[in-house]
């Protein structure tokens, strides 16, 4: 759910884009962006770090877009945003030995705790996952400002709506799949909960 909620600034994007312009589109999404840090806010008293770093990266790329009335500086918003993603995956892997792929995917082993999810798969593939993540976002960045430079305007607004929804969803479900043999089945977790203790 958290996902498709982080999706709606781009649904929304995609819809101004058609109805009037870039620019307008490019307003919205900074308005947006700042509305789910200020839900964020009000609904669990802080916000993710991540959510600070897109709503910066949004105003300032959205403002450049703005001033210069030059649609080349939006364009980059996702490139900088996954790789950041990438680089940051790689560096708390291995620099400062916490994997953030881990984190973020033990919720979908259901009926256990997290720490439980995350001991029952072995830490190899915790790293396979960590580095297909890695590839995935480094591929995303790249995909995108090649596209960017080398197709037309709504092409590229048509790629960075749905093609990067597309390619987000296809990998949470691949590595849900690397997963699945570790996703307690519910008569094993309700036998779990059954013995005596």
């Amino acid at each position: 759910m958290h996902a498709l909620i982080e999706f709606i600034p781009l649904v929304l994007f995609f819809a101004v884009f058609k109805l009037v312009d870039i620019y307008w589109a490019t307003a919205l999404l900074m308005g947006t962006t700042l509305i789910q840090v200020a839900y964020s806010y009000f609904t669990t008293a802080k916000v993710p770090a991540r959510q600070w770093l897109f709503f910066a990266i949004a105003v300032i790329l959205g403002t450049l877009t703005l001033v210069f009335h030059d649609e080349q500086f939006v364009k980059w918003k996702a490139t900088i945003i996954y790789a950041l993603l990438s680089l940051t995956l790689l560096f708390s892997r291995y620099f400062i030995g916490k994997n953030l792929v881990k984190q973020a995917l033990s919720s979908v082993l259901n009926n256990a705790t997290e720490t439980e999810q995350a001991n029952s798969v072995p830490e190899p593939l915790w790293d396979k996952l960590n580095l297909l993540w890695v590839a995935i976002t480094a591929a995303i960045a790249a995909l995108n400002i090649y596209i960017a430079y080398n197709f037309s305007l709504d092409f590229w607004v048509n790629f960075k709506v749905f093609g990067l929804m597309a390619i987000t969803f296809v990998s949470i479900f691949a590595s849900i799949i690397m997963l699945y043999k570790y996703i307690p089945d519910e008569d094993e977790a309700k036998a779990d909960e059954s013995k005596p203790s």
